[in-house]
């Protein structure tokens, strides 16, 4: 039971703010952090694309710091021939579709639209072209770009 006290208004914008919770096996796994930008606008005046665009960035970003310099952060689809795309960029479109830009395992150019009651992302670790010096990491410039917003 907690013995701290809280003014309305505190209770209040601490129920605006959006949470993230997680336990893992490994005692060192990375938690996903919650960036400053998230928190800018409350939950409630969020669409539900920009809700899930922000989180997906969050945990975009928490899986690319557990990957060596070998490999880039890329995502898995369920059902048919669909495969994997490497995540290139991403944004949404409000109030309801989230969008994927990437390329294919062939290197063809492929993007996802995605209404958010879809939504079910599979992170996959692939291994960074061989032409490229450096593995690419979009989810830094992503979360940048949310706290520049």
């Amino acid at each position: 039971m907690s013995t701290e006290i809280n003014t309305t208004a505190e209770a209040v914008e601490a129920s605006a703010l959006p949470r993230s919770h997680e336990v893992h096996s490994d005692p060192d796994a990375t938690p996903v952090e919650v960036p400053d930008g998230v928190a800018k606008k409350p939950v409630a005046e969020k669409s539900p694309a920009e809700w899930a665009y922000e989180r997906l960035i969050m945990y975009i970003q928490n899986f690319e710091k557990q990957l060596d310099g070998d490999h880039e952060v890329a995502m898995g689809f369920t059902g048919g021939d669909a495969g994997v795309m490497r995540i290139e960029g991403m944004g949404f479109f409000d109030p309801d579709i989230v969008t994927f830009y990437g390329s294919d395992s062939n290197g063809i150019k492929t993007q996802l639209v995605q209404h958010v009651s879809q939504l079910n992302v599979l992170l996959r670790a692939l291994p960074k072209p061989a032409e490229q010096s450096e593995a690419a990491r979009i989810g830094f410039r992503l979360a940048d770009d949310l706290e520049r917003s």
